[in-house]
């Protein structure tokens, strides 16, 4: 019998062996619908993967399938918790190996501090998020590596994303391709995998637009939805380096207890993210808990160097250049 586990299990907080998430499918297939984490199983003619699936592999997401049929669900049920509990406890799940994808704003703040991991940061030298890690990790006394990227390596990455990413856009496409310098720089510490603040924004009202908008917990559900396309568009780019992306805030018992607090504890008198920014204040100073900072494609400069090399060959539109690019890339892909 042969089987293939990709990530890490935990049930009732509690980490699995490999070799025990393998030996609890084999004597019972719906062993997996309690599990909890970040994974993807196959075994016996059988797959199964994380409740959201944000490991990459077989099967669709939170489903366990055998010989071609669905016959349960992932779905691991925990306690309710209060917020900052959830944070603390999805974080102590998977500071175990790794590093943290540091910006400085409070999302990847929250989860270096909690973590105790090493950080990495990226972008073109002299860029936002170089300089608001850099400040963030001296403030915090955080172990971090700034990683300058040469503009001249852009176009390549690009290249690169464009062959494994699902969705060829230009937003996509400016973001897997600092995603794609965040994981080489893992991968080049000897990291597997990288934590990362991803989820806060559409679980506690982080963009701009919930300021604006009348129904702020419709637009929520809205964008969570969103969560597994960007899944599978990051983990894809992750691959290119053997690295797997790790997403504390999008443990099911944050999301439990962010889903369960009303809408003006996330978006309210034109701050974004209370509640988050709150529980992120016990453990930092007010100014970078409350900080705002920019999308991590335009932070890093990476955006910007996309768009100048439209400009510089010849392109009006950002898109046509990334259009040509996704030709380019699929040309090189084996």
């Amino acid at each position: 019998m042969t089987g293939v586990f990709r990530g890490w299990v935990e049930v009732a907080g509690e980490r699995l062996t490999p070799e025990e998430v393998l030996s609890r499918v084999r004597s019972n297939p719906l062993a997996a619908a309690g599990f909890g984490g970040e994974f993807s199983l196959s075994w016996d003619g059988c797959t199964a993967r994380d409740h959201l699936g944000i490991a990459p592999g077989p099967g669709p997401s939170g489903k366990i399938v055998c010989a071609g049929d669905v016959i349960g669900e992932v779905n691991p049920q925990y306690p309710k918790m209060d917020l900052e509990t959830a944070i603390r406890e999805a974080v102590r799940l998977r500071a175990d190996e790794g590093v943290v994808a540091l910006s400085g704003g409070v999302d990847s703040s929250l989860i270096a501090l909690l973590s105790g991991l090493p950080c990495i940061a990226v972008g073109i030298e002299g860029s936002h998020d170089l300089k608001k890690a850099d400040s963030a990790a001296r403030l915090l006394g955080l172990d971090c590596t700034l990683v300058a990227i040469h503009p001249g390596e852009v176009e390549e990455a690009l290249a690169a994303v464009m062959s494994v990413i699902p969705q060829k856009n230009a937003v996509d496409a400016a973001i897997a391709t600092t995603l794609f310098f965040i994981t080489r720089a893992a991968r080049d510490t000897g990291a597997l995998r990288v934590l990362t603040g991803q989820g806060a924004d559409e679980l506690f009202g982080g963009y701009a637009r919930y300021l604006a908008v009348k129904d702020v917990e419709a637009q929520l559900a809205a964008d969570f939805g969103t969560l597994a396309a960007q899944a599978e568009r990051d983990q894809a780019v992750s691959a290119l380096h053997g690295v797997l992306l790790s997403l504390p805030y999008l443990d099911l018992r944050v999301v439990g207890a962010a889903k369960a607090l009303p809408a003006e504890r996330k978006v309210a008198g034109g701050r974004r993210k209370v509640a988050l920014r709150e529980v992120a204040e016990r453990y930092m100073p007010r100014e970078l808990a409350w900080g705002e900072k920019k999308a991590m494609q335009y932070g890093s400069g990476v955006a910007k160097e996309i768009r100048r090399l439209a400009a510089r060959k010849g392109y009006a539109r950002v898109g046509d250049y990334v259009a040509h690019m996704a030709g380019e890339g699929a040309r090189s892909s084996p």
